[in-house]
């Protein structure tokens, strides 16, 4: 039985730019905004487009070392993606299979992250620990670049 959950991360920064920094080009900005956790990132295939598949190596001791991302779907006037797990990151392990959903809005003094997550869990796994960590991981993410872009005001204009 697959499992859906919502999450919603409140930011400074405009929609467009945060979209850019945080799902457009993640897979750049990640090793230098969390560089304990994200050693190196980059593209297994594709150049960005819908189809193309994202890599992140993980530092020693996280509860993986590994995620492969498939692009869904872009919009990139709209500030939207879909992606899908394709390895690692938990699959096979905790989750079946995993997808999430995107859409950056804009909103007066920044804008909203809205994430639509969908997941099958393997037998055993709980379901509110696995959803918890998930808005967690999304919400560090978030943050994280906010930060980055408050100290680039230059970066992703």
């Amino acid at each position: 039985m697959s499992t859906s959950w919502t999450h919603e991360i409140d930011s400074t920064i405009p929609a467009p730019r945060l979209f850019k920094a945080a799902f457009m080009d993640w897979h750049n900005l990640a090793p230098k905004v969390a560089p304990e956790k994200i050693v190196s990132a980059g593209p297994v295939s594709g150049e960005g487009a819908v189809g193309s598949v994202r890599q992140f190596n993980f530092a020693p001791g996280g509860p993986f070392s590994v995620l492969k991302e498939r692009l869904d779907f872009i919009d990139i006037e709209k500030c939207e993606v879909k992606s899908t797990l394709v390895e690692g990151g938990g699959l096979g392990v905790h989750v079946e299979s995993a997808s999430t959903h995107v859409k950056v809005e804009p909103k007066a003094g920044g804008s909203v992250v809205k994430v639509n997550g969908c997941f099958k869990l393997l037998p055993g796994v709980n379901e509110a620990e696995e959803t918890e960590q998930a808005k967690g991981t999304f919400t560090k993410v978030i943050k994280g670049c906010e930060a980055y872009l408050a100290a680039n005001p230059d970066a992703y204009n």
